[in-house]
């Protein structure tokens, strides 16, 4: 159910329409996405399917079944409602939340005892006039207490062939009626009715009147229940209203109001309610086992805690919930005093300290050896502070050189002596240290998936570092990124042609489109326009791509929804009869661009802790997990090539051999 928020506003409302059989049958409410107790709401036995007894004042078997009451009432409750039917005290012990006699005039005093209870517990009695009822004395000198108001003898008939009077119609209904809001049909009219006596009370009671101002349905409160009256019969002798949809609808109406709402404190109050199942802190519902039964007093008010869970409880003839987020509860953005710094999941920023140590050492150094001389005796004897200050200088000017060349040699060596994926550095701190993150849990589920296992990753700088060791280069674009000189660009470019790749990755997909429709798209276009790039197109459904360890058919990073684009198939390129792929050159694509933002995506820290937040809740980690493929799917397809559609062609292969 999609609900929109207007800007600002904190609350929302949505119409979910359901039938009754799938409503009796939900038993939780719950955010998408969100994995937690608050985004869960728990359903209780005010959604369950209601159960309504059916009672006439005689069924007459041998006559025609539409002229029965029983039969329109069925039609009208059986899609909202069980039906039960049988004897009046055999069906109290059920105890069901609504009791319907259809011209029942006279009850035992045993009936009338077991109603009364029932109704003021907060049942529903719902009486339909007739014959009987008319003729009877049932609520003529006084009101009985089954009734909503006393009733007139003999009734009223008008439309008939004698009477002067034509058929009347309904009046809308009533703001306390809980039928207001129902349409009422033109067809709808009424012929015959028992009157209600006037009464001081009667205008309080009427929920329904005719457009004469005669009352319809009736209505009084007795203890926690009600008991309505309809002054028409059930069937259609004395109106149409059997016969139409708001027959169905206002029966439904009283059968809703027949569910209990929430308990009331004086309701709960001395007794134990049983805890079921309860939600931990996921918003996973589990058994509750040997947990201790909560005091009804605590149950809907007390804060929650150890002792007192969220989750359904069960007490002597009901369940209730208890939710995290009740009807009160209101949600606010937390508000931090201002001497607290309030800061959102960023990369923390890293301060180099090798120079400055490097520095207070040989300043130690230097402070040793002086302190040695001094106490020799030898410190000023032959220009000795001379000859230790022209040694260190010495020390610093020749090794600086030989370090760097060893450097150079040590990088040659660690990056061809095992895979290692490179990034491009971009003068961004921030942006290279999310790309080198990236490729570090990249790194780490190659690791623990495939046979890859790589090496920690190395941020090369495109002026003075050999790209030849390395496999595949991401490249994150910047805004304000320097272009490579004309020395670097003929680099990329023979990296290119001998079989590299490159990942551009705009890291934009949320705010624009391909192209230069954002800042990184139009650097991203200076950048690539010197290197000697072929035609491309967005990734086909059959690209060895979507298939090189993982079938992929989307390619997100910690965004989704744009295309990716790779070196475009040769025009030529068709699909041989039985294979369920084009015939593509067994190249690799030399770049691949796109801007989903895959470095953030891959990114963890040392630990291996995720450091940027992709999606919500279990959808966002599904997201992370679909950008790990495509990692790995990417590093696969650089170092095996079209190896994937090469095995789909074995068959053919083998038949033109003649194997």
């Amino acid at each position: 159910l999609p609900l929109e928020f207007a800007p600002g506003a904190t609350e929302a409302t949505g119409r979910l329409s359901l039938p009754p059989e799938l409503r009796a049958r939900i038993d939780r409410f719950e955010i998408e996405g969100a994995r937690h107790a608050g985004a869960v709401s728990l359903a209780d036995d005010g959604l369950r399917r209601r159960e309504v007894a059916l009672v006439a004042g005689r069924e007459d078997r041998e006559g025609l079944e539409l002229l029965s009451p029983l039969y329109y009432l069925r039609k009208a409750l059986a899609p909202n409602a069980d039906i039960l039917e049988g004897a009046l005290l055999d069906l109290m012990p059920a105890n069901p939340d609504a009791v319907v006699l259809a011209d029942v005039a006279t009850l035992s005093s045993a009936e009338q005892t077991a109603l009364d209870e029932w109704v003021e517990a907060g049942g529903v009695l719902v009486r339909f006039a007739g014959p009987r009822l008319a003729a009877s004395d049932v609520s003529r000198s006084e009101e009985a207490p089954l009734m909503p108001v006393r009733l007139r003898a003999g009734g009223r008939t008008v439309g008939g062939a004698m009477s002067w009077g034509a058929p009347k119609t309904l009046a809308p209904f009533p703001e306390n009626s809980p039928f207001r809001g129902l349409d009422i049909p033109e067809d709808v009219n009424v012929t015959a009715q028992v009157l209600a006596q006037p009464d001081p009370t009667l205008a309080d009671r009427v929920i329904a009147q005719l457009g004469d101002g005669t009352p319809l349905v009736t209505r009084k409160r007795l203890g926690a229940g009600q008991v309505v009256l309809f002054h028409v019969t059930a069937n259609a002798a004395w109106s149409s209203l059997p016969l139409s949809g708001l027959f169905v609808q206002m029966l439904d109406r009283l059968a809703v109001s027949s569910t209990r709402a929430a308990p009331s404190p004086a309701e709960l109050a001395g007794t134990i309610w049983q805890p079921v199942q309860v939600l931990d802190g996921f918003g996973r519902l589990q058994d509750a086992g040997t947990r201790p039964g909560v005091a009804g007093e605590r149950l809907l008010d007390a804060a929650l805690g150890p002792d007192l869970v969220p989750g359904i409880y069960e007490g002597p003839e009901r369940r209730v919930a208890r939710n995290v987020i009740g009807p009160e509860t209101r949600i606010a953005a937390s508000e931090w005093p201002a001497r607290v710094p309030v800061e959102g999941l960023a990369l923390a920023p890293e301060t180099p300290l090798g120079g400055w140590l490097l520095s207070a050492a040989l300043a130690l150094m230097v402070a040793d050896i002086l302190a040695a001389l001094a106490l020799s005796g030898r410190l000023w004897r032959g220009g000795a502070v001379a000859s230790v200050l022209a040694a260190l200088a010495l020390a610093a000017v020749s090794t600086g050189p030989a370090h760097a060349q060893a450097s150079d040699d040590a990088r040659a060596i660690e990056a061809t002596s095992e895979v290692v994926l490179a990034h491009v550095l971009t003068d961004d701190p921030q942006v290279d240290d999310a790309a080198r993150a990236g490729l570090r849990g990249l790194g780490r589920v190659l690791t623990f998936r495939t046979s890859v296992e790589p090496a920690p990753p190395i941020g090369v700088d495109l002026e003075r570092d050999e790209l030849a060791f390395y496999p595949m280069l991401y490249w994150p674009v910047t805004p304000d990124q320097p272009l490579p000189s004309s020395d670097a660009y003929a680099r990329l470019n023979d990296y290119l042609r001998n079989g590299g790749l490159i990942l551009f990755d705009t890291r934009d997909a949320d705010i624009a489109g391909y192209g230069a429709s954002s800042p990184n798209g139009a650097r991203l276009q200076r950048l690539a326009a010197p290197l000697d790039i072929p035609p491309l197109e967005p990734v086909p459904e059959d690209h060895v791509l979507t298939r090189t360890f993982y079938l992929l058919s989307d390619f997100p990073g910690r965004h989704r929804g744009r295309d990716v684009w790779v070196e475009a198939a040769p025009p030529d390129a068709e699909r041989a009869e039985g294979m369920p792929f084009r015939d593509l050159n067994d190249g690799v694509t030399p770049v691949v661009i796109g801007g989903n933002d895959w470095a953030s995506a891959w990114a963890v820290s040392e630990r291996g802790d995720p450091l940027f937040p992709v999606g919500r809740g279990y959808t966002g980690e599904r997201q992370r997990e679909m950008a790990y493929r495509f990692g790995v799917n990417l590093v696969m397809h650089v170092l095996t090539g079209n190896y994937k559609s090469d095995q789909v062609h074995v068959p053919a292969l083998l038949e033109r051999l003649g194997q």
